[in-house]
């Protein structure tokens, strides 16, 4: 086995493909929103990519989005529910990957 080189590897850089052209400085800071789930008003952090998946998720599904986040809400567990919301969008956005025709 070689010796480990001393010098330090070059950094990934978005434009050697690896990462599809993605820039993290394109990265946006969550936005917070209130929204009314089970009587009561709860502020929720989403990057924008993340309310635009919820948005689009709510609306094939035919419900309000704060009828879906009370969903994602009763089944979280221990999760916050903004990680479960990203987590669920995440799924739903695989999900069609990992059928098995």
């Amino acid at each position: 086995m070689p010796a480990p080189s001393s010098t330090l590897q070059a950094p990934i850089r978005a434009g050697n493909g690896l990462l599809g052209g993605w820039d993290a400085s394109a990265a946006q800071k969550p936005r917070k929103r209130s929204l009314a789930i089970a009587g009561h008003r709860t502020s929720i952090s989403l990057e924008q990519p993340f309310w635009d998946g919820l948005r689009t998720a709510a609306l094939a599904e035919g419900v309000p989005i704060a009828a879906l986040v009370a969903a994602i809400d009763a089944v979280r567990g221990e999760a916050s529910l903004s990680s479960a919301i990203r987590l669920f969008l995440y799924d739903r956005q695989s999900e069609p990957a990992r059928r098995v025709v």
